[in-house]
Order: C-alpha cells, then sequence, then structure tokens
C-alpha cells in the first residue's frame, strides 16, 4: 500500500478500491480487512512497513477514508486497522507482544488521526492491535484493554461501529492469555468479534465453549454479548441486505484480473 501512499492521489485511491470491490464482489466477499490505518512511523517496523499508506499521519487519513467510502459505497464493508496504531514498533506482533512507550498527546496527535478520519468516513469496522501501550493500560494489550477498546475507542472517539480483534492465535496474545481465555477478555474490553485462524476447529470450538461458561458464571455480563450480536447485525444488515440484481452474474476471468485492473495496479507500481 506504500505505492498508493507515495502517489498521494485520492483520485488513484478511489480507482483501487473500486477494482478491489468490484474483484471482491465477483467471488462473494462482503467484508475486507482493508485499510491499513497504522503511520509508517517506523519504517523498519517488522510487521507493518510497506503495508501502511504513508509516513505522514495525514495522508494516511486522507487516502483511507478515500479508500473506505469508495469501498462502502460499492456494497463492501472496509475494516480500519490496527487501532490505535501499531506503525511504530520494533516488535512482531504474530510472535512476541510489541510495547509503545508513547505518551497519549503522541497518539492523539498521529497515530489516532486515521482512525478518526475513519470514523469520520462511517466505516463499518475497526480491529484492535496486539500492542501494549503503558500510558493508555498498563496491564493489557489494546484487544484485550477496556480503557482502549470501550474508553478509547468508544467513549472517547465515539465510534459506534463493529470491533473487531487481530486474530487471537498471535504469539502476542495466545502465548500470554490463551486463545480462549483471550476471547472472554476481549469481548468483555468491548470487541465484537474475535478473529481466530488456527490449523483446526478445535481452538475455535474451546474458546466458544468458555466464552458460553464466561455467561454462564457471570465472568462476562449477558448485556455485553447482545450489544456485539446487535453491532454485527446492523453491519449484516447493511452489508448483505441489497438487493440481488436481476442480470446474470458475470463470468469471473471478465472481473478478476481484468486489464483495467491491472492498470491500475501498474499505475501504483510505478510509486515503487
Amino acid at each position: 500500500m506504500i505505492t498508493l501512499g507515495r502517489s498521494g492521489d485520492e483520485r488513484l485511491a478511489e480507482r483501487f478500491a473500486r477494482a478491489l470491490a468490484a474483484e471482491l464482489k465477483a467471488v462473494g466477499i462482503s467484508l475486507d480487512y482493508t485499510p491499513v490505518l497504522d503511520v509508517r512511523t517506523n519504517p523498519g517496523n517488522p510487521v507493518i512497513g510497506d503495508r501502511a499508506l504513508a509516513d505522514r499521519a495525514e495522508d494516511v487519513a486522507r487516502l483511507g477514508a478515500a479508500i473506505i467510502r469508495t469501498l462502502q459505497a460499492e456494497g463492501i464493508a472496509a475494516c480500519g486497522k490496527h487501532f490505535p496504531g501499531h506503525g511504530d514498533t520494533t516488535t512482531d506482533s504474530h510472535h512476541e507482544l510489541p510495547v509503545i512507550e508513547h505518551p497519549p498527546d503522541r497518539f492523539d496527535a498521529v497515530e489516532l488521526v486515521p482512525f478518526k478520519a475513519a470514523i469520520a468516513a462511517d466505516v463499518a469496522a475497526i480491529m484492535t492491535a496486539h500492542i501494549l501501550i503503558p500510558a493508555l493500560d498498563e496491564e493489557r494489550p489494546a484487544t484485550l484493554s477496556a480503557a482502549i477498546v470501550d474508553g478509547l475507542l468508544r467513549k472517547t472517539l465515539g465510534y459506534e461501529g463493529l470491533v473487531l480483534s487481530d486474530d487471537l492465535e498471535m504469539k502476542a496474545i495466545s502465548g500470554r492469555y490463551g486463545h480462549s481465555e483471550a476471547t472472554v477478555l476481549a469481548i468483555a474490553a468491548g470487541c465484537d468479534a474475535v478473529l481466530m485462524c488456527p490449523p483446526d476447529q478445535d481452538a475455535q470450538v474451546d474458546a466458544l465453549e468458555t466464552l458460553i461458561h464466561a455467561v454462564e458464571a457471570g465472568r462476562l455480563p449477558v448485556k455485553r454479548v447482545e450489544e456485539a450480536v446487535a453491532r454485527q447485525r446492523r453491519v449484516k444488515g447493511r452489508f448483505l441486505a441489497r438487493p440481488r440484481s436481476a442480470r446474470p452474474a458475470a463470468p469471473l476471468h471478465t472481473i478478476l484480473g481484468r486489464d483495467e485492473h491491472q492498470a491500475i495496479a501498474a499505475e501504483m507500481a510505478r510509486f515503487a
């Protein structure tokens, strides 16, 4: 995505998002975990790097909002990530827990700028980051932190959309909490759904059973679960309830990788 960011071209971002939406719809996908809204303040970041749009918060905000608006106008739910900002880390959260020592005013001036723009663009979903920010929560990573998810994202920034966790199988979380306990903590913190990508379904079943037991034991309020389900239904109603076209679907080979889309990719690649 850094090539798109280097172009600085909002119209190119819109064309990219329109092409992306067309290909996603062609294969039946209605939610895309894009755009990355992390600011590339650390080019050596081992997990974000060139996935970021730009080095400046204002550029990430402008181009990210353009992608969100266009994707969603085309019927694809967008998901901005990784809240509250994974751009300035030196470790990979797939393997260990990154710690960011910035004070709150730095986050407000840099990392949160693209997320504020995404919220203003009515982004359907926001994904949390597996990062520890002692200035915001000394104990728990953002995904599991009520202070960050419910406090900062919901109450301070006023976000009412869907909050999704990043993959709970990543070692930053599973290595410290285990995926089942992390599921309970994430939902309790304010996430409305969790992402879990294990090699088989056993871990997912175990996490679901642990979640049910947590509700039955009173560890997780029923009201919190009902809020999460209501948000999921709103997003599904918004992006899955569109009337089907009476026209037959175009053959996939006429949509996927079509010349027009390849031309957009080539135009972006010029800025590599």
